[in-house]
């Protein structure tokens, strides 16, 4: 039997002690155990780590924010995984979250995971909201989106100017920190992106390009793409608004000179063709596909789908459009509008309630120099006299509705006077009752009550027909013999004609009474 001091243990990581000093045993219980399976687990994790992106989607409606997600989303429904689901847009009152995982080309690998937060209303009350989103660690993966809509292209430039105040309103109230990851993020994007966005270069390694005028001038301290969404209703303003190239190269002019300060980018989308929406986003954050990459190319002949990426517009791109278009003077307004009041620059966004004062501003500002050219029709609406009358006679110019209300009320009551007069000369003119002859009486009963007839022992007589029969009979015989003189066997004929006829019509009254006493016909008397 084998004794117990020969037994070995069968962890691998044991050390058998009994051959081991004194010394050496009381310096191995005291030295500490080292754990290499948690630095191991570490490391994998760490490398194994998705990257995580962050987008700011500010401006538009639910649904349009709906619309500009199902096109960012690398899914499609053939490729869509059974757990992934259509997260709702809950920011009608606040701020909504959802994210996506942003698949490769082959769609098996997650290539980064996209948090989206929505906010709709410019209000400065959000503020306190979109704040801690932006920290240090997220600035740097971190993008601003705002959705414009083509329905309604006369309030872009406002809209726009909202949205910018509220965020440097929030970048002047981060930490020196945050400030400082701002500042390498606009070098990084001003000066290394701008290369790679130049048509042709391929490495980051070549010397930076000098700015043109107006470039960069109001860095936001976060890349910055603006969607303008519904490209498909140019079409719509062209036929009912009767827009010409002049309104939508002005449009393109104004909105490229304003994001050309901040150095961003621009994109015309529609639900059917999002174009190259995806590519200029994950372009924009950093995600490039393993696989495939996509080549991000500038887009400015074809105006319903116009893509101006970060780093490539400049004032003489912009004004080849149009030569009429002021790019010097729009630049300098600009940055007079987006100043924030002296309230906001000192209170930042821990106040919400500050509100966006108004600062002096140059006549005209950038606002109604905007508005003067791209005209809202509900205040033309409600301004009729400072609409312009059509030129090609396609619109036709509408009425206040109290004052059509009001003539056609005059209108009405001069048509009730005029019944009124008729009326009473129709009155005048009747004879009273009194007067009216019995023929003209007659004559008005039988006009309303039609022929009168009855039915005399089985024949059905028209009183009417008769009386004018006699009438006509007696009128006959009066104009007969007037001109002669009667002889004495002409007398009796016409008397007996007479006598006959009275004696007809008395046998007719009487027959139905004798014609119940009288025997059948074809019988015999008994």
């Amino acid at each position: 039997m084998a004794s117990t001091s020969q037994r070995t243990s069968i962890n691998p990581f044991a050390t058998n002690t009994s051959d081991i000093p004194d010394q050496r045993k009381s310096q191995t219980a005291a030295a500490p155990r080292k754990e290499i399976w948690s630095s191991l687990l570490k490391s994998v994790s760490t490398g194994k780590r998705m990257p995580e992106k962050q987008l700011l989607l500010l401006g538009g409606t639910p649904e349009t924010q709906r619309e500009f997600l199902e096109s960012l989303s690398t899914e499609t429904p053939r490729t869509r995984r059974p757990q992934s689901r259509k997260a709702p847009i809950a920011n009608q009152y606040a701020l909504g979250y959802t994210y996506q995982d942003v698949l490769d080309a082959d769609h098996e690998d997650v290539l980064a995971r996209l948090s989206v937060y929505t906010v709709a209303d410019p209000s400065l009350a959000f503020s306190s909201l979109l704040k801690p989103l932006l920290t240090p660690k997220t600035l740097p993966n971190t993008l601003i989106v705002i959705l414009l809509d083509w329905g309604q292209p006369w309030n872009w430039i406002r809209h726009l100017r909202d949205w910018i105040r509220l965020l440097r309103t929030i970048m002047i109230s981060l930490d020196d920190e945050s400030k400082d990851i701002m500042e390498e993020t606009i070098v990084e994007w001003r000066d290394r992106k701008r290369n790679s966005a130049t048509e042709g270069s391929t490495s980051n390694d070549e010397p930076t390009l000098p700015l043109g005028p107006g470039e960069w001038d109001e860095p936001l301290g976060v890349p910055l793409c603006v969607v303008c969404q519904n490209a498909d209703k140019m079409q719509q303003l062209e036929t009912e608004r009767s827009w010409k190239d002049e309104q939508f190269d002005f449009v393109g002019q104004y909105i490229r000179t304003i994001l050309l300060k901040h150095g961003a980018s621009l994109i015309y989308t529609m639900p059917s063709a999002p174009g190259s929406l995806q590519a200029l986003i994950h372009s924009s954050l950093g995600i490039q596909s393993t696989l495939q990459k996509k080549e991000l190319k500038h887009e400015v002949s074809n105006r319903d789908k116009t893509l101006v990426p970060p780093n490539w517009d400049s004032w003489g791109k912009i004004r080849l459009m149009a030569d009429n278009f002021d790019v010097e003077a729009i630049s300098k307004i600009w940055s007079l509008e987006i100043q924030l009041s002296e309230a906001q620059a000192t209170a930042g966004a821990d106040k919400e309630e500050v509100q966006f004062s108004s600062t002096p501003k140059p006549e005209p500002n950038g606002i109604d120099l905007y508005e003067r050219r791209i005209r809202d029709p509900k205040k033309d609406a409600l301004m009729p006299g400072l609409v312009r009358k059509p030129e090609n006679g396609i619109e036709t110019e509408s009425r206040e509705v109290q004052s059509f209300l009001a003539e056609q009320a005059e209108i009405l009551e001069n048509l009730r006077k005029e019944d009124e007069k008729e009326k009473l000369v129709k009155d005048a003119k009747k004879t009273p009752a009194s007067y009216l002859s019995s023929t003209d009486d007659r004559r008005d009963v039988e006009e309303h009550i039609g022929p009168v007839q009855f039915n005399m022992g089985g024949i059905q007589v028209d009183a009417d027909d008769m009386l004018k029969r006699l009438k006509d009979r007696e009128a006959t015989r009066t104009t007969d013999s007037e001109p002669k003189t009667p002889t004495g066997g002409a007398k009796v004929d016409q008397e007996a004609e007479n006598k006959r006829l009275k004696d007809f019509f008395a046998n007719l009254a009487k027959k139905p009474s004798s014609a119940t006493n009288s025997p059948r016909r074809g019988g015999t008397d008994t």
